[in-house]
Order: C-alpha cells, then structure tokens, then sequence
C-alpha cells in the first residue's frame, strides 16, 4: 500500500527531473563602434584652448593647411602641439578657392599637393595620416570626371614631386558632397572620405564610404564651429610634444 501511494510523488519527481531549468539570459555588451567626435575650424584653437580642454567627448579638431597668401590662419606647429599635449587629435584639411567650380585644374591640384605637403612637414604630421582636399560645390557628373578628377590627379602628382619623386608621406582624404566622395574614393584618387553637410548636394543621401561626416554646430562652444563624427582610421594625428633628447 505505501509503494502504491508513494507512485504518483515519484512519477512527479522524476518528470520534474527531466524538465529543463529556467535559464537566465546572458546580457552582451554591445561592442564598440569605433566612432570618434569632433570640430572642425577655420581658425587658430589656441585662442579657445580654455573652452576645448576637459571637453571629453571631443576626441579630434579639424583644421586648414592654407595658400600663403591666405586671410585665414593656417595649422602651425604650436597648434598642433598645444591639441595633441591635450589629447586631441588633429584632422588637417586643405583649403583654397574650393567654392569655384573654375578653380579646379591639374595645374591647381599640383600646386595645391606640393603646399600641403610641405605645411604638413613643417607641422610634424606624422607619416600615413591623412591631407583632406576640399571640394565645396555641388558638383555633378560633368563637373566630377572633368576638373575635379584632375584636380585630385595634380594633388597626387604634387605630393610626390614635393616628396623628391618618393611614395609621398601622407594619404589623400576629400572633403564634399557624397557624390564627390563616392567618385574619388572609387577611382582611388582619394583613400579618406569626408562627407559635407550640405545635405541638398548630389549624393548626400547615398553615400555610406564615409571616414568622417559633418554635422551641426557643436554646443556649448563660443566659436564658430561644425561638429564632426568619424570612425575606424580616419587619418587623424598627434605629433610629438617636446623635442628628442640629443
């Protein structure tokens, strides 16, 4: 009799037994995407040195190599150094008459190479970092495989005469729309995107090869200013801040 009553607690427990556990799910962190934040400027950072430090989302600035002759204050060495002794990175981008369509020549691109790249030596950007040129028009087809495709032919042309006909130092980056990007990232006329944020502009919408892409103006800074995302290796640089001892 008690084998009898004791049955069905036993039949319980042994389905109980055959039953999965309840598990509770693992949480996966996302993994980390790689991006990185920063400013763009057209003019010297020291002059809001205060205002950048202790900012600790602005990961990079963005600034100009300039024609000589230029108004506008151009990256200087003592820039470059007060940035990266602050953990910043540095973007260099150069800049001339890019909003004139008729500014863009072979002549133009190899004169503009040649003084990039000795502004870039002065500076002490390091080797493989990045020299984005600007194209700041909206450029269509005719515009895009006519003087912007020789522009950039010149740049490259340039930077290897300035480098005494060796591999140049530096990679070439374009700053414009999403159809300029996409034209010269796959002729291999330029290895680094920038993408405007002119969004009206022929390609905005469709272009997804960006290494950096602008945005609105920052927050919280005094200056004229433009946000900037990047991601992966976007040819940012720190140079070095002290000299070697001998």
């Amino acid at each position: 009799m008690k084998l009898i009553r004791l049955a069905p607690l036993l039949a319980a427990l042994a389905l109980a037994a055959c039953q999965t556990p309840e598990v509770s799910p693992t949480i996966v962190p996302v993994p980390s995407t790689g991006y990185a934040r920063g400013i763009d400027m057209a003019t010297d950072s020291s002059d809001v040195v205060s205002q950048l430090q202790g900012r600790r989302w602005l990961d990079f600035v963005a600034r100009y190599y300039r024609d000589p002759a230029s108004r506008w204050p151009a990256l200087s060495a003592d820039e470059a150094r007060m940035l990266s002794a602050n953990n910043m990175r540095v973007v260099a981008v150069f800049e001339s008459h890019s909003h004139r369509r008729e500014y863009f020549s072979y002549a133009a691109g190899y004169a503009d190479g040649m003084t990039a790249y000795r502004e870039a030596r002065a500076v002490g950007q390091p080797p493989n970092s990045a020299i984005y040129f600007a194209v700041d028009f909206n450029a269509y087809q005719p515009d895009l495989a006519g003087p912007v495709d020789q522009y950039f032919r010149g740049v490259n042309a340039g930077m290897i005469a300035a480098a005494a006909g060796r591999r140049p130092d530096y990679r070439v980056g374009v700053y414009g729309s999403g159809a300029v990007c996409d034209y010269l990232k796959r002729t291999h006329l330029a290895q680094y995107a920038w993408l405007s944020n002119s969004t009206a502009w022929a390609g905005y919408n469709d272009f997804t090869g960006w290494d950096i892409r602008q945005g609105m103006r920052a927050p919280g800074l005094s200056f004229d200013q433009d946000s900037n995302e990047a991601r992966g290796d976007y040819g940012g640089f720190l140079v070095k801040t002290q000299l070697s001892a001998l």
